[in-house]
Protein backbone atom coordinates (compact mmCIF):
# COMPACT_ATOMS: atom_id res chain seq x y z
CA UNK A 1 0.00 0.00 0.00
CA UNK A 2 1.30 3.43 -0.88
CA UNK A 3 1.15 5.38 2.21
CA UNK A 4 2.34 9.32 1.26
CA UNK A 5 0.78 11.01 -0.96
CA UNK A 6 0.99 14.95 -2.06
CA UNK A 7 -2.00 17.69 -2.19
CA UNK A 8 -1.91 20.39 -4.80
CA UNK A 9 -3.72 23.29 -4.50
CA UNK A 10 -5.99 25.39 -7.33
CA UNK A 11 -5.46 28.87 -8.78
CA UNK A 12 -5.39 31.75 -6.62
CA UNK A 13 -4.65 29.78 -3.33
CA UNK A 14 -1.77 28.54 -1.30
CA UNK A 15 -0.99 25.30 0.38
CA UNK A 16 -2.71 26.26 3.71
CA UNK A 17 -6.09 25.98 1.44
CA UNK A 18 -5.42 21.86 2.00
CA UNK A 19 -5.10 22.13 5.59
CA UNK A 20 -8.23 20.24 6.21
CA UNK A 21 -8.25 17.44 3.86
CA UNK A 22 -4.74 17.01 4.77
CA UNK A 23 -5.85 16.49 8.53
CA UNK A 24 -8.62 14.12 7.39
CA UNK A 25 -6.52 11.74 4.91
CA UNK A 26 -3.40 11.65 7.81
CA UNK A 27 -5.78 10.80 10.06
CA UNK A 28 -6.59 7.27 8.16
CA UNK A 29 -3.05 6.97 8.35
CA UNK A 30 -1.22 8.90 5.03
CA UNK A 31 1.94 10.62 4.93
CA UNK A 32 0.85 14.09 3.65
CA UNK A 33 2.75 17.11 1.93
CA UNK A 34 1.19 20.15 0.42
CA UNK A 35 2.91 21.47 -2.96
CA UNK A 36 2.84 25.04 -2.74
CA UNK A 37 3.57 26.65 -5.91
CA UNK A 38 2.98 29.93 -7.24
CA UNK A 39 -0.17 29.18 -9.85
CA UNK A 40 -0.65 33.07 -11.48
CA UNK A 41 3.32 34.13 -11.63
CA UNK A 42 5.56 31.05 -12.30
CA UNK A 43 5.94 29.36 -15.60
CA UNK A 44 4.41 26.11 -15.83
CA UNK A 45 7.01 23.65 -17.50
CA UNK A 46 8.61 25.24 -14.34
CA UNK A 47 6.20 24.09 -11.95
CA UNK A 48 5.96 20.74 -13.15
CA UNK A 49 9.46 20.08 -13.46
CA UNK A 50 9.46 21.05 -9.54
CA UNK A 51 6.30 18.45 -8.87
CA UNK A 52 8.46 15.79 -10.83
CA UNK A 53 11.13 16.26 -8.60
CA UNK A 54 8.78 16.08 -5.47
CA UNK A 55 7.51 12.44 -6.88
CA UNK A 56 10.97 11.31 -7.16
CA UNK A 57 11.94 12.14 -3.51
CA UNK A 58 9.03 9.08 -2.50
CA UNK A 59 10.46 6.03 -4.65
CA UNK A 60 8.46 3.33 -2.97
CA UNK A 61 5.40 4.92 -4.39
CA UNK A 62 3.23 8.23 -3.53
CA UNK A 63 -0.39 9.09 -4.71
CA UNK A 64 -1.04 12.83 -5.62
CA UNK A 65 -4.57 14.76 -4.88
CA UNK A 66 -4.94 17.44 -6.78
CA UNK A 67 -7.82 20.65 -6.08
CA UNK A 68 -9.18 22.20 -9.84
CA UNK A 69 -5.72 23.69 -11.82
CA UNK A 70 -3.73 21.20 -9.11
CA UNK A 71 -5.86 18.12 -10.45
CA UNK A 72 -4.67 19.31 -14.13
CA UNK A 73 -0.98 19.71 -12.92
CA UNK A 74 -0.75 16.42 -11.73
CA UNK A 75 -2.01 15.12 -14.67
CA UNK A 76 0.48 17.30 -16.79
CA UNK A 77 3.13 15.83 -14.24
CA UNK A 78 2.72 11.98 -14.57
CA UNK A 79 1.81 11.87 -18.47
CA UNK A 80 4.37 9.71 -19.74
CA UNK A 81 6.67 9.79 -17.18
CA UNK A 82 7.34 6.11 -16.66
CA UNK A 83 10.36 7.00 -14.14
CA UNK A 84 7.90 8.62 -11.60
CA UNK A 85 7.06 6.21 -8.25
CA UNK A 86 3.66 4.24 -8.69
CA UNK A 87 0.68 6.12 -6.94
CA UNK A 88 -2.89 7.06 -8.25
CA UNK A 89 -4.36 10.73 -8.97
CA UNK A 90 -7.35 12.32 -7.49
CA UNK A 91 -8.42 15.40 -9.26
CA UNK A 92 -11.21 17.74 -7.27
CA UNK A 93 -13.24 19.60 -9.07
CA UNK A 94 -10.67 20.27 -11.69
CA UNK A 95 -11.89 21.58 -15.73
CA UNK A 96 -9.83 18.50 -16.84
CA UNK A 97 -11.57 19.36 -20.45
CA UNK A 98 -11.06 23.05 -20.23
CA UNK A 99 -12.75 25.92 -18.40
CA UNK A 100 -15.66 28.24 -19.91
CA UNK A 101 -15.16 30.33 -17.03
CA UNK A 102 -11.63 30.70 -18.51
CA UNK A 103 -12.45 31.00 -21.93
CA UNK A 104 -15.02 33.95 -20.22
CA UNK A 105 -12.18 35.65 -18.68
CA UNK A 106 -10.28 35.58 -21.77
CA UNK A 107 -12.89 37.10 -23.81
CA UNK A 108 -13.77 40.07 -21.33
CA UNK A 109 -10.03 40.82 -21.47
CA UNK A 110 -9.19 39.53 -17.97
CA UNK A 111 -7.32 36.20 -19.26
CA UNK A 112 -4.48 38.29 -17.26
CA UNK A 113 -6.01 37.30 -14.13
CA UNK A 114 -5.21 33.55 -14.88
CA UNK A 115 -1.31 34.33 -15.97
CA UNK A 116 0.70 31.34 -16.73
CA UNK A 117 -1.97 29.07 -16.07
CA UNK A 118 -4.97 30.61 -18.46
CA UNK A 119 -3.63 27.90 -21.64
CA UNK A 120 -4.30 24.87 -19.54
CA UNK A 121 -7.07 26.50 -18.37
CA UNK A 122 -8.77 26.89 -21.04
CA UNK A 123 -7.44 24.14 -23.52
CA UNK A 124 -7.92 21.52 -20.67
CA UNK A 125 -6.29 17.56 -22.28
CA UNK A 126 -7.47 15.73 -24.50
CA UNK A 127 -7.10 12.36 -22.96
CA UNK A 128 -5.85 10.53 -19.85
CA UNK A 129 -3.44 7.21 -21.05
CA UNK A 130 -0.73 7.94 -18.41
CA UNK A 131 0.42 5.39 -16.32
CA UNK A 132 -1.59 6.19 -13.00
CA UNK A 133 -5.13 5.74 -12.45
CA UNK A 134 -6.77 8.89 -12.09
CA UNK A 135 -10.01 9.19 -10.15
CA UNK A 136 -12.21 12.66 -10.55
CA UNK A 137 -14.71 14.20 -7.82
CA UNK A 138 -16.86 16.49 -8.95
CA UNK A 139 -19.09 19.41 -6.93
CA UNK A 140 -22.94 19.87 -8.12
CA UNK A 141 -23.56 22.41 -5.08
CA UNK A 142 -23.79 25.68 -7.66
CA UNK A 143 -22.04 28.37 -5.12
CA UNK A 144 -19.30 30.55 -6.38
CA UNK A 145 -18.55 33.60 -8.19
CA UNK A 146 -18.04 31.43 -11.52
CA UNK A 147 -21.24 31.54 -12.11
CA UNK A 148 -21.52 35.28 -11.98
CA UNK A 149 -19.69 34.91 -15.93
CA UNK A 150 -22.41 32.72 -17.15
CA UNK A 151 -19.92 30.14 -18.79
CA UNK A 152 -20.97 27.37 -16.47
CA UNK A 153 -23.94 25.41 -18.47
CA UNK A 154 -25.55 22.52 -16.25
CA UNK A 155 -24.85 20.92 -13.17
CA UNK A 156 -21.66 22.37 -11.43
CA UNK A 157 -20.45 23.32 -8.34
CA UNK A 158 -20.61 27.05 -9.05
CA UNK A 159 -17.46 27.61 -10.84
CA UNK A 160 -16.43 24.24 -12.58
CA UNK A 161 -19.90 22.17 -14.65
CA UNK A 162 -19.50 18.59 -13.81
CA UNK A 163 -19.54 17.84 -17.44
CA UNK A 164 -16.46 19.54 -17.45
CA UNK A 165 -14.35 17.57 -15.37
CA UNK A 166 -14.85 14.04 -16.75
CA UNK A 167 -11.68 13.20 -19.33
CA UNK A 168 -12.29 10.14 -21.44
CA UNK A 169 -9.39 7.70 -19.86
CA UNK A 170 -9.37 8.17 -16.36
CA UNK A 171 -10.87 5.10 -14.02
CA UNK A 172 -13.30 6.59 -12.34
CA UNK A 173 -15.77 9.77 -11.43
CA UNK A 174 -18.48 10.86 -9.06
CA UNK A 175 -19.96 13.77 -7.54
CA UNK A 176 -20.69 15.19 -3.74
CA UNK A 177 -22.75 18.01 -2.50
CA UNK A 178 -20.04 20.75 -2.76
CA UNK A 179 -19.31 23.72 -4.35
CA UNK A 180 -15.74 24.39 -5.90
CA UNK A 181 -13.80 25.48 -2.54
CA UNK A 182 -16.21 23.58 -0.39
CA UNK A 183 -15.11 20.50 -2.14
CA UNK A 184 -11.67 20.77 -0.26
CA UNK A 185 -14.00 21.12 3.27
CA UNK A 186 -16.00 18.45 2.72
CA UNK A 187 -16.12 15.15 4.50
CA UNK A 188 -18.01 13.17 1.54
CA UNK A 189 -15.20 14.67 -0.60
CA UNK A 190 -12.62 13.53 1.66
CA UNK A 191 -14.06 9.91 2.12
CA UNK A 192 -13.90 9.42 -1.87
CA UNK A 193 -10.93 10.56 -2.17
CA UNK A 194 -9.21 7.87 0.49
CA UNK A 195 -11.93 5.03 -0.88
CA UNK A 196 -10.07 5.76 -4.49
CA UNK A 197 -6.64 5.73 -3.20
CA UNK A 198 -6.93 2.71 -1.12
CA UNK A 199 -9.09 1.00 -3.83
CA UNK A 200 -8.72 2.34 -7.27
CA UNK A 201 -12.59 3.41 -7.54
CA UNK A 202 -14.81 5.35 -5.57
CA UNK A 203 -18.16 4.32 -3.17
CA UNK A 204 -20.89 4.54 -5.56
CA UNK A 205 -23.03 2.71 -3.49
CA UNK A 206 -23.15 5.54 -0.54
CA UNK A 207 -22.29 8.70 0.30
CA UNK A 208 -22.42 8.61 4.30
CA UNK A 209 -18.99 7.58 4.89
CA UNK A 210 -16.92 10.20 6.39
CA UNK A 211 -13.15 10.25 6.64
CA UNK A 212 -11.30 11.64 10.13
CA UNK A 213 -12.66 14.32 12.30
Amino acid sequence: MVESLILLHGIWMRGVTMTVLQHRLEGVGYQVETFDYFSVAARLQDTLANLRRCLLAYPDGVHVVGHSLGGMLALLACDEQSDLPPGRIVCLASPLIGSANARQLGEHGAGWLMGRSRDVLERGLQHWDGPREVGVVAGEIPVGLGNMLGGVEGPNDGTVAVAETRLSGISDHCVVAASHTGILFSREAAAQVEAFLRDGHFRHETRERTVGK
